[in-house]
């Protein structure tokens, strides 16, 4: 299910970034791991290097899902914090004149995305052009609307960088744990001050 706030079109050369929520904007993780200890959950040693929920906790993959939506849809969703420097480097690239389009799979219910809203609003402000929320786990081929425009995509997930990549898309992946083996084409960055270098670079 796609869900889009405004259905802008952009072209090549127009001043925008295209960029995920969880992991680039926002700690999800931090925020997903002491949501899972408070409900009993124990985080499995050296798991800081694996990407799925099941084996960073030892759980059945259907209740691992079942879970990442229970937390998605909860009211914590509004309230997580910003990712490492984001804050500060995504209002930078706004000050330049830089619009961000989010592309983020949350969920489908509808008071999930307006929480992830006005998150993503209250830390940042008015710097977000569109908003395109996809289920929860969704595939992010909905990039192909952005096709032709050059754009950079910002994601942490390296199936979802090179799926930007396919069309043409400026991928960068920000590092952490789970994708520290990547090897395909995307900029990997630590943080937004390298975006910021890399963006405003002449």
């Amino acid at each position: 299910m796609i869900v889009r706030s405004r259905q802008l079109k952009v072209k090549k050369g127009d001043k925008v970034i295209l960029t995920d929520a969880d992991g680039v904007l926002l700690n999800w993780e931090f925020a997903f791991i002491t949501w899972m200890e408070e409900h009993g959950h124990k985080l499995k040693a050296g798991s800081q290097f694996v990407y799925d929920v099941a084996q960073r906790f030892g759980l059945e993959k259907a209740e691992s899902k079942k879970l990442i939506r229970f937390f998605n849809e909860s009211a914590t969703i509004g309230y997580l914090p910003a990712h490492r420097d984001a804050e500060h480097y995504v209002k930078a690239l706004a000050r330049l004149g830089y619009k961000f389009h989010v592309i983020t799979s949350l969920s489908k219910n509808t008071n999930a995305q307006k929480l992830r809203t006005k998150n993503l609003q209250k830390l940042f402000g008015d710097v977000f052009d569109d908003f395109v929320y996809l289920d929860t786990g969704e595939d992010k081929d909905i990039l192909k609307m952005y096709e032709g425009t050059d754009l950079y995509w910002i994601e942490d997930k390296p199936e979802n960088v090179d799926e930007g990549m396919k069309y043409g898309l400026k991928g960068i992946l920000m590092e952490h744990g789970h994708n520290m083996d990547y090897n395909g084409n995307a900029t990997v960055v630590k943080d937004w001050k390298s975006i910021y270098k890399l963006i405003t670079a002449k």
